[in-house]
């Protein structure tokens, strides 16, 4: 059933209009609960998330929570870059190819909730299983206070730092990056916070 508060998700975007209102049809097909997160439909089985619909400038996506889980005998789900542990997106670029992939889709779907329903959690990696940039671990290694600060902090919170410093490519830009939070992180705060 269309949730209210939802709706204008449907009629703001004019680009992929047409796709994502399929897309919204084939949810809603599978019995799923709409509801609207992030500022985007999404789809939730007692509560619990199994697709979001969301686009982007050169598709419009499905986005499955725990992908990763999924069988993907059709090669169509996307890991979206090599850091995503457990979503996986199928992609569309019009139309006509939701509505040729439409089994599959309703299939993975279907795959999903009984995921969720056997209450099946993805293997994420620990934070010791993350790389500490150099530039960091010198900062630690000379600074006992934000040591204690560092480790003091959730393990989601100390990876988002560690994944934030290695994105960058150059040494200074590491550095910038790490002079920036060294603040956040003695306040005990995390990297959205």
């Amino acid at each position: 059933m269309n949730n209210p508060k939802v709706d204008f998700y449907f009629s703001e975007n004019e680009r992929w209009k047409k796709e994502i209102t399929e897309l919204r049809r084939i949810a809603l097909a599978t019995g799923l609960a709409e509801e609207l997160k992030w500022g985007c439909p999404c789809y939730t089985l007692h509560g619990a998330n199994i697709i979001l619909i969301h686009v982007f400038k050169e598709y419009c996506a499905l986005l499955f929570f725990k992908g990763a889980l999924l069988s993907d005998t059709h090669g169509i789900l996307i890991q979206q870059t090599k850091n995503v542990q457990a979503a996986r997106q199928i992609r569309f670029t019009d139309l006509k190819e939701i509505q040729e992939q439409e089994a599959w889709v309703k299939a993975h779907i279907y795959e999903a909730i009984e995921v969720e329903k056997a209450g099946l959690k993805v293997e994420l990696k620990k934070t010791a299983e993350y790389e500490v940039p150099e530039e960091f671990q010198v900062k630690l290694d000379s600074d006992s206070r934000l040591r204690a600060a560092f480790e003091a902090l959730t393990p989601g919170r100390q990876r988002a730092y560690l994944f934030h410093f290695s994105q960058a490519k150059q040494s200074k830009t590491r550095e910038a990056r790490i002079a920036k939070c060294l603040p956040a992180i003695l306040e005990g705060k995390g990297l959205n916070d």
